[in-house]
């Protein structure tokens, strides 16, 4: 497409929408950055497009005229479809798209993307690296933090996308085309946008649409959302992983080894305790990333190399530090009850687990039945303190190991009187950030902090 000239709206002024009017901005768009915050700080934003001076600002109201004057709109993905602001635009009969497609339109080289409800960032972060130490020059963009519109226009024809990319974005694409794809797992998240889970399956599996039989989507055989997709619908070759059984084709775990079986042939890609990330999850994480790099035409032995050094991602089951013989770990990045199960299933210490957070209508029951007596105190705070409390009770959870606070800081401090040599302090919250912190990296910092006494 030719943006040279267009009028276009970026909806949404956070870190999408401001990669999203950069990019605009150079490729000739006459761009404006809106978000219908009125409140939002005009000078603060005007610093962060200081690279890109043609971009105007809008915040609150647009007047009509401007409105009749666009020829497009790019919707950050945190921007629902169905408030009103995006409903009003759909009706004007405007075309409207999200940031990663805007950025795939002007995409020069080869894109690999990673979707799933968690193991996202892990296995993007992993498959990153594989890339980028074959000697492919790698860019690793989305949904982990990195906008892909910030990214792409240093792409080229030999280079390299790894896109994280997120529910929110799936939404919006039209041409997105991955020549490999991979979704990790399906399990209930953010049904208070999708509203129910049948949609959020369908908007997960968009990321394969409009892949074609000579690309490749690597599936967990594990799932069976994912299972039924692959077998009936998914319109790529697919390549199944699974942690718990061996497959014809694909890869599997058995007796503590990664085996890939192709054609009738296999091959050990590594044994587990060869690689520093840790827990079963990790290993289909390692598995899918393997899967797209060698679909990618990655060296075999270079990904297996390339797993063995890799280090666990920030803010996932991270180790912070230990303190008169506690340990303390950070997963603000668990921000579901499934990724929230992996945390504590990871713990091998009597555990004073810190949780809750922004209410998603997320069901509680398995992650609570999951602690399997690792649990010593359930220090809950946040919007949905009371629903996690009540839900644990009915699960049979002593009541009197719970306990209910405001914020963080304040679940902090009751883990460090009460937590006892050879105990684990994990910050997993089974919920979002927002509310009381904008995203998880910025909990998990804070956590952090509290931790080492850098906040009293």
């Amino acid at each position: 497409m030719d943006w040279n000239g267009k009028n276009v709206l970026v909806y949404g002024a956070g870190r999408s929408g401001i990669g999203a009017a950069g990019l605009l901005w150079r490729l000739g768009a006459n761009t404006i950055l809106y978000d219908e915050n009125a409140n939002l700080d005009i000078e603060e934003l005007l610093g962060k497009l200081v690279d890109t001076p043609g971009v105007s600002v809008i915040l609150g109201p647009v007047q009509e005229e401007i409105l009749e004057s666009l020829d497009l709109v790019v919707l950050s993905p945190g921007v629902p479809l169905d408030i009103p602001g995006v409903l009003a635009l759909k009706e004007r009969g405007l075309p409207i798209i999200g940031e990663v497609e805007l950025a795939f339109s002007v995409e020069k080289g080869r894109l690999l993307a990673v979707t799933g409800t968690n193991g996202k960032t892990t296995t993007t972060s992993l498959l990153g690296k594989i890339m980028a130490d074959s000697g492919t020059e790698t860019f690793v963009v989305g949904n982990i933090g990195n906008a892909y519109t910030g990214e792409v226009l240093k792409t080229n024809a030999s280079s390299v996308t790894v896109a994280e990319i997120s529910s929110f974005q799936l939404e919006t694409i039209r041409k997105f085309h991955p020549v490999v794809s991979a979704i990790l797992n399906i399990t209930p998240d953010h049904l208070n946008r999708h509203h129910t889970m049948e949609e959020y399956v369908r908007v997960k599996e968009l990321v394969a649409v409009n892949q074609t039989k000579y690309d490749v989507c690597v599936l967990n055989y594990e799932d069976p959302y994912l299972r039924e997709f692959g077998e009936s619908k998914c319109p790529a070759r697919v390549v199944w992983f699974s942690s718990k059984r061996e497959l014809p084709e694909g890869l599997f775990l058995r007796d503590g080894e990664i085996i890939v079986r192709e054609n009738g042939e296999e091959r050990s890609l590594l044994r587990t305790d060869e690689l520093i990330l840790i827990g079963l999850h990790n290993y289909e994480n390692v598995m899918a990333a393997a899967a797209v790099a060698l679909a990618a035409g990655a060296d075999f032995a270079g990904v297996a190399e390339s797993c063995k050094s890799f280090h666990p991602v920030e803010h996932r089951i991270e180790f912070v530090e230990e303190k008169k013989g506690v340990a303390w770990y950070n997963d603000s990045k668990g921000t579901n009850p499934d990724a929230a199960i992996k945390g504590i299933e990871a713990m091998s210490r009597p555990t004073l687990l810190i949780a809750g957070g922004y209410d998603k209508r997320s069901d509680y029951r398995d992650w609570i039945l999951s602690f399997d007596g690792r649990v010593k105190y359930l220090v809950l705070e946040g919007e949905t303190r009371m629903d996690i409390r009540n839900t644990a009770i009915s699960c049979g959870f002593p009541e009197e190991r719970i306990v209910l606070f405001e914020n963080m800081h304040e679940a902090c401090d009751f883990c460090r009187d009460h937590a006892a040599s050879g105990d684990a302090v994990l910050l997993s919250p089974a919920c979002a950030s927002w509310g009381e912190f904008p995203n998880y990296e910025v909990r998990g910092e804070r956590f952090k902090a509290y931790v080492r006494e850098e906040i009293e």
